[in-house]
């Protein structure tokens, strides 16, 4: 039985992100659901955000939700929604019961990082970096401000941080990874957006995991 894979963008982004990813993983035999999450909406709350993703997905059985990014904010809500067989974070923020987005930044020690003026598309493709900023959208949401409702779902979980990220950088994501989830991360090549400069170490990185936890 192959996994059906639900992928959640990050802040300001849209599901194109995740374009060369998806076929490659359905290539291994996998369903994919991307969906644009309503952030340009400021009334808009994470369980919209979880509503609008679990309404796409349906009926579908034996799903994995990755985060990307501020997605890490709704995938485990849309997991535990959905009771899916998996979770993944990428280049992700992982936040804890009751944190705000505001908290987290201090919270981790993301404060205390140098980050570059420009963090998000080193090693894209030019065409790809223009496409991508094209398509940026208003990240909106006065749930910022409040306390995170979800928590870390029961379900295998993977960590993945990409090498060349220079937003969240190794040895943080490693941090991270290790303190708020008690694993050890999967690292592979690529910056922050390595859905766009990598998207084969992603796919493979996912797909190795769906043969891990759902089997084939």
């Amino acid at each position: 039985m192959m996994a059906g894979f639900v992928l959640i963008h990050g802040g300001g982004s849209t599901a194109w992100d995740w374009h060369l990813v998806s076929p490659l993983l359905e290539a291994s035999g996998h369903g994919v659901v991307a969906v644009d999450l309503p952030i340009e909406d400021v009334d808009a709350r994470l369980e919209d955000y979880a509503r609008t993703v679990t309404e796409a997905v349906g009926d579908a059985q034996c799903t994995i939700v990755v985060g990307h990014s501020l997605g890490g904010f709704t995938a485990p809500l849309v997991c535990e929604e959905l009771r899916s067989d998996g979770l993944v974070y990428l280049s992700a923020m992982i936040p804890m019961p009751g944190e705000s987005f505001g908290d987290w930044w201090t919270n981790t020690g993301h404060d205390r990082e140098t980050i570059p003026e420009e963090p998000y598309f080193n090693l894209v493709p030019e065409d790809l970096a223009r496409q991508a900023t094209d398509r940026e959208r208003d990240q909106q949401g006065a749930w910022m401000a409040g306390p995170w409702p979800g928590k870390h779902p029961d379900v295998p979980t993977l960590g993945i941080l990409c090498r060349d990220d220079l937003f969240f950088p190794p040895s943080f994501m490693r941090r991270q990874i290790r303190d708020r989830l008690g694993i050890e991360p999967v690292e592979i090549p690529g910056g922050h957006y390595a859905t766009l400069s990598n998207p084969g170490a992603v796919a493979a990185a996912l797909d190795h995991f769906a043969q891990r936890i759902v089997g084939s």
